[in-house]
């Protein structure tokens, strides 16, 4: 795998492999756990990858094409209300690039990675129990959707490491702190302009902070994240001892849903 790119082909995969692609000029990427024979699990709103349930929809749908979840004939179909599923590796890419989620990488290569979501400092379980952890999920649930709180790649890296973060409005996904990170160190760097009024400055502070802050966010470095195992998971779920709140914003406009 390079510096750049964790891009890998079909032939190397194995199961309990934690994939993704990008989707929507590379806005954001969807995750899975492959499970062998040509199978991906992974967490959806309602069977649709887009449809996050936030304003977030309207920039993802907009800067790319229109994608619907039309499964073939060997993908499982998604049931109503419950977000895992299964599909066939073509579907799961759906044309785009097949690339591999990196664990326990080196905090020199995880800096150097500076886009989130697409490695992490945290060990993978094994492969086993990884795939055992995304049958019983596809089976029993996953909880609602949250675009920060519970999403694809948080189910996936739950999946790879049995880890949950359970007191924090953020989950553990590295994207979603890539999304926030950004705007937000901007936003502290700003008084540092009293420091320096260099713009090149500015903009080193600015890439500085976003670093620090997907170092501290990453699951493998924060200390409210608890060992859990799927079935105790969903029965945390059954009797509301966990849960994660859905977004409630009104409908987007026809155009763009």
């Amino acid at each position: 795998m390079g510096l750049l790119s964790n891009r890998v082909d079909r032939e190397s995969l194995k199961p309990g492999d934690h994939i993704y692609s990008w989707r929507s000029a590379y806005i954001y990427a969807h995750h899975g756990i492959y499970v062998g024979n040509d199978k991906v699990i992974h967490f959806t709103r309602r069977g649709q990858e887009v449809g996050t349930g936030t304003v977030l929809d309207i920039l993802l749908v907009s800067s790319g094409p229109t994608r619907t979840y039309v499964p073939c004939e060997t993908c499982i179909p998604p049931l109503e209300g419950h977000g895992v599923v299964s599909s066939c590796l073509n579907c799961f890419l759906g044309g785009g690039i097949l690339y591999r989620f990196e664990y326990a990488v080196s905090h020199a290569l995880f800096l150097a990675k500076a886009r989130g979501g697409t490695c992490t400092l945290a060990v993978s379980d094994e492969g086993e129990a990884v795939v055992h952890r995304a049958n019983y999920l596809l089976n029993n649930g996953f909880g609602c959707y949250n675009v920060f709180k519970n999403n694809c790649e948080d189910f996936a890296i739950y999946c790879k490491t049995g880890q949950l973060v359970l007191e924090s409005s953020m989950g553990q996904s590295g994207q979603a702190v890539s999304i926030i990170g950004g705007p937000l160190a901007a936003v502290l760097s700003t008084p540092l302009r009293l420091v320096t009024t260099n713009i090149y400055g500015m903009a080193a502070t600015a890439v500085g902070m976003y670093c620090v802050s997907r170092y501290a966010a990453d699951i493998g470095m924060r200390k409210d994240v608890v060992k859990v195992s799927a079935e105790d998971l969903t029965r945390r779920l059954a009797i509301g001892a966990l849960q994660v709140i859905e977004p409630s914003l009104p409908a987007l406009p026809s155009s763009v849903s």
